[in-house]
């Protein structure tokens, strides 16, 4: 049994006792969670978090708090998980321009992707599925829509670029509305669909988005199966460093908490430094956002159709009126008694450009709505 006073539920007591030197918040949430952390600084504590939220939202206000009070802000269980990540970006990695960031950082989306492609089952069923086991939390909406994912990569590009953003400035989708179907066109053009969460340089500037995406089937991350996670780091001096593991569960990011703790109690009693926040704030070499409807890629697009002279004049001339270049047509047998699957790769072209064509594509008198668009990226 743990001895008299360890444990208690006098938050106020702890935050203010002199006696404590580390305080670990690992509350979840940006409102109660903020308030702890702040105070935790403002009284000269160190803090240990696993919060990828709080710091998404509030890391710039906490960072420069910890900076004015000369304490530590350890977050390595925050983005993968057991996976080293952040800790390689902060050292080994640091003296290198990175150049991208990308990878699978939401086990629930990869474990429920994963079973898609092995088992052909649609979306809801594996999601209820994934939630029997523990694998998808009651409400699923911050893996499934991106967000989980969004707020991870705000956090991988302060470190990677020194870039500071707020995940709604980041291009974010999530997975809902993938379906067998895709899947199944995306194995014949030689890809598989993954959640990728992506950052990477354009010239001077930084491309950032989360989205489902078709990425070829010969590349590692296509093969990172279930609840695993993937980060590939690419810079100038290093090539290609690949963080490959597990990405939540509570022993993988426990164990993360506690070493991270470690490592600042030991600080402490070697009495080296122990703030090092002041590398991750102020950088003035970060690159600025490129704004997403500017971005540029090939892109999937799937229709339903009525089977009729002159469907395809139409839909080509929305295309055109976009000047989005067509690579290829498929067109196979009746998804429904009235319509068929018709699936168009096009060459790269521009966000916005895709996103108009869609909306005239979904008013066309031929096309049943939704279109799906899936975008497509080849890596680095």
């Amino acid at each position: 049994p743990l001895p008299d006073g360890v444990l208690s539920d006098d938050v106020d007591g702890l935050l203010n006792d002199p006696n404590i030197d580390i305080v670990i918040e690992l509350v979840g949430g940006t409102g109660f969670a903020r308030t702890v952390v702040l105070t935790a600084i403002e009284n000269g504590k160190h803090v240990v978090t696993a919060n990828k939220a709080l710091l998404a939202t509030h890391g710039e206000e906490i960072f420069r708090a910890a900076r004015e009070k000369g304490v530590d802000i350890a977050f390595e269980a925050a983005v993968g998980g057991s996976i080293p990540i952040l800790k390689a970006l902060r050292e080994s990695l640091s003296t290198s321009r990175i150049d991208a960031v990308y990878g699978i950082v939401n086990g629930t989306t990869n474990y429920i992707l994963t079973r898609m492609v092995n088992e052909g089952a649609p979306y809801d069923e594996l999601l209820r599925s994934a939630q029997e086991q523990g694998f998808a939390e009651r409400d699923p909406s911050a893996d499934v829509k991106g967000w989980d994912s969004q707020q991870k990569l705000t956090i991988l590009m302060r470190l990677a670029f020194g870039t500071v953003v707020r995940p709604d400035d980041i291009l974010c989708e999530g997975i809902e509305q993938i379906t067998p179907l895709d899947i199944d066109y995306a194995r014949e053009f030689g890809y598989t669909i993954k959640l990728l969460a992506i950052a990477k340089r354009r010239g001077d500037k930084l491309e950032a988005r989360v989205h489902p995406a078709m990425i070829p089937v010969k590349t590692l991350i296509a093969d990172v199966q279930y609840e695993y996670n993937a980060i590939e780091v690419i810079g100038d001096e290093f090539g290609t460093q690949v963080f490959y593991g597990k990405g939540a569960g509570r022993r993988p990011t426990a164990t993360v908490v506690v070493s991270d703790a470690l490592d600042i109690a030991q600080r402490i009693q070697s009495g080296a430094p122990c703030s090092r926040v002041r590398e991750i704030i102020d950088r003035k070499d970060a690159p600025t956002l490129v704004p997403s409807d500017t971005l540029s890629m090939r892109h999937y697009v799937r229709l339903e159709v009525t089977d009729h002279a002159g469907v395809l004049e139409d839909i080509a001339h929305v295309f055109a009126s976009e000047n989005i270049s067509i690579e290829s047509v498929i067109q196979k047998g009746r998804a429904t008694a009235d319509t068929v699957p018709l699936v168009i790769m096009t060459h790269e072209a521009e966000e916005a450009a895709v996103s108009r064509a869609v909306g005239q594509l979904e008013e066309l008198d031929a096309v049943r709505p939704p279109v799906q668009r899936i975008r497509i990226e080849d890596l680095l």
